[in-house]
């Protein structure tokens, strides 16, 4: 009965550190994939696109970047979810 507590205790900190870390990497990632995005399209200045309507270059760039934060969402939860299970083993 002990090891099945001291299993799910490790299980809890590993959710919560894993979770603390995959909440500031997808902050952080959040903030840098528009600017790598930027510097991959030099000549094209999206923010002021975006302001004088051209819905094209809207839909495209909101289309890259939340493809990309969704990408990390998935790889954080996968590093989550694998810190619970070597908690639970």
């Amino acid at each position: 009965m002990l090891d099945t507590i001291i299993s799910v205790a490790w299980a809890l900190v590993f959710a919560l550190a894993g979770g603390t870390a995959g909440a500031f990497l997808l902050m952080w990632l959040s903030a840098r994939i528009p600017a790598v995005f930027e510097r991959i399209t030099p000549d094209l200045d999206e923010g002021k696109e975006i302001v004088r309507g051209n819905r094209a270059v809207g839909d495209y760039f909101g289309r890259i970047v939340s493809a990309a934060i969704l990408g990390v969402s998935i790889i954080i939860a996968a590093a989550v979810l694998g810190g619970l299970l070597a908690g639970l083993r």
